[in-house]
């Protein structure tokens, strides 16, 4: 059973920073998985943020919601099978709650985290 678990939300004030961190676990390795984060605003439909895709071996490519770009980075730690998501400059349009989201590159195989809650105050 592949388990998702997120931290690191929270409230700030627009311009500061927060670093969202999600730990998976039940497989021996996400190694070929595509790992990313995805947020739902209040009355909004979820929406892709970023993600960090294989691209094969031990390549890996990042990419970003336009959005985001420039002020947010991603990063992953194989070895701890876990995706970071570093945000800054934050601004009031970034509150939602951010959801982890792994999925095996190349099927519709996915998995979600329970979410946890960003907001930014003006």
């Amino acid at each position: 059973q592949v388990q998702l678990v997120e931290s690191g939300g929270g409230l700030v004030q627009a311009g500061g920073s927060l670093r969202l961190s999600c730990a998976a676990s039940g497989r021996s390795s996400f190694s070929s998985y595509d790992m990313g984060w995805y947020r739902q605003a209040p009355g909004k439909e979820r929406e892709f943020v970023a993600a960090i895709r294989w691209s094969g071996g031990s390549t890996y490519s990042a990419d970003y919601a336009d959005s985001v770009k420039g002020r947010f980075t991603i990063s992953r730690d194989s070895a701890k099978n876990a995706v970071n998501l570093q945000m800054n400059s934050l601004k009031p349009e970034d509150t939602a709650i951010y959801y982890c989201n792994v999925r095996r590159t190349g099927t519709l195989v996915e998995y979600w985290g329970q979410g946890t809650q960003v907001t930014v105050s003006s």
